[in-house]
């Protein structure tokens, strides 16, 4: 494998979207030799934060780029092909889904550089891969052929346990689900971390610890709290996972009723800014404010994004990986919990610098308690009374005038308050 001690780390970066990989390991001193990113958001941020690297576009043309040597083999072949395919809010359609297919063509780029590098006597590359933990049990066996390209295998598993370890004819593999709400940033967020790299590499070393310490509980913080002159309000101590329709749908699924993607600020309700969701992410402050920047491209490039510490704690491992101690014996259910968690709170996170967009008027507050109603779900109980405070601000005349702006949907009734 690549010789891992004090190595710069060269890096190749597919569907790199905002390059959450460039933020977490440039400090590390890796460098990447290019990008391919074929949004139009990405591309600009990627061209105004990072000149020097090229973006080569779509994914498909790489393979023949590296056999051509119009762009340079890499030590590491990084990224995150399109999840949506693999998650609920894409369907879950798998490979019967074009964006699903683009795993397998992330494997193309991956042989590619290794065919390249073999010609020039150069180990084969690491390669590291970040996905929802949903393509573990995609009905189409997505992951099972993704590892199956990989490994040069034949594994036909339906379903796939959290964390495992494939030594393949190609490749070693190993996986984990790992959440990013134990790497110091205040979000519950999921995903599926896949390491491969050549016969003499061994992935579990950098992706499992040994441990025998229980499971740390997310430590309880205070719910209120003033920062910068103002209060603030929120409903738990950590969020829910951010998605990348949170700027057009921040009140159509669970987070709507456990209140944690929301924020009280000097009693008003509201969403989260586009910097909040930044800090959630691990992202520098105002990362993806480009100038003329709108604020849903803002949220869904961030929403698309990985979370920054996580990833940077793998490369650091990486980089130590001849220290490491060598793990005799993988869990194939651990805990998404690294056996040294670093907790931090919301208050780190919030802002008052919040534009006046993202607070919910009270017609927004009665619709979210309606559907509650409608739906007969659970709801926080001091989300639903601050809602219903504010709601009270306006009579149920004007909400319910206001409230028929939007189409509602066909069982939809008023609910007075």
């Amino acid at each position: 494998m690549v010789a891992c001690v004090e190595k710069m780390f060269s890096v190749g970066s597919v569907c790199s979207g905002i390059e959450a990989a460039s933020v977490a390991w440039n400090p590390l001193g890796f460098k990447f030799a290019w990008f391919s990113e074929i949004a139009d958001f990405p591309s600009r941020l990627l061209a105004e934060k990072y000149p020097s690297t090229p973006n080569m576009g779509d994914m498909h043309g790489i393979p023949e780029l590296i056999r051509s040597s119009e762009i340079s083999t890499t030590d590491i072949i990084c990224g995150g092909t399109p999840c949506q395919a693999f998650s609920l809010a894409g369907h879950k359609n798998g490979l019967n889904d074009p964006r699903g297919n683009l795993a397998m063509k992330f494997v193309d780029v991956v042989d590619a550089n290794d065919e390249m590098r073999a010609m020039g006597g150069l180990p084969p590359s690491i390669v590291f891969w970040e996905n929802v933990e949903g393509i573990l049990t995609d009905k189409t066996n997505a992951f099972g052929n993704f590892i199956a390209a990989l490994a040069g295998s034949n594994e036909t598993h339906l379903r796939w346990p959290s964390a495992g370890v494939i030594k393949g004819k190609k490749r070693n593999i190993a996986w984990r689900v790992i959440d990013a709400k134990y790497f110091g940033v205040p979000q519950q967020r999921r995903r599926l971390y896949l390491l491969a790299g050549g016969k003499d590499f061994s992935p579990e070393n950098v992706l499992f610890e040994e441990t025998t310490s229980p499971e740390e509980n997310y430590p309880t913080s205070p719910l209120s709290f003033i920062k910068d002159g103002h209060k603030f309000e929120i409903f738990r101590e950590y969020t829910d996972c951010l998605y990348s329709a949170y700027g057009t749908k921040w009140n159509g699924n669970a987070a709507a009723y456990n209140g944690s993607l929301y924020v009280v600020q000097d009693e008003r309700i509201r969403r989260l800014s586009p910097l909040e969701c930044e800090r959630l992410m691990g992202l520098p402050d105002n990362y993806t404010n480009l100038p003329g920047a709108k604020r849903t491209n803002r949220y869904q490039a961030i929403g698309n994004s990985w979370a920054v510490p996580v990833v940077r704690w793998i490369g650091a491992r990486l980089q130590s990986y001849d220290t490491l101690t060598s793990v005799t014996q993988v869990d194939a259910n651990p805990s998404p919990q690294p056996k040294n968690p670093l907790f931090t709170t919301m208050y780190s996170i919030v802002s008052p610098e919040a534009p006046e967009e993202i607070y919910i008027s009270p017609t927004g507050c009665y619709g979210i308690v309606r559907r509650k109603n409608e739906r007969k779900l659970r709801m926080n109980s001091r989300l639903e009374e601050v809602l219903l405070n504010i709601s009270s601000a306006w009579s149920q005349d004007e909400i319910e005038r206001r409230s028929r702006v939007q189409k509602r949907g066909r069982f939809s009734t008023p609910f007075l308050l």
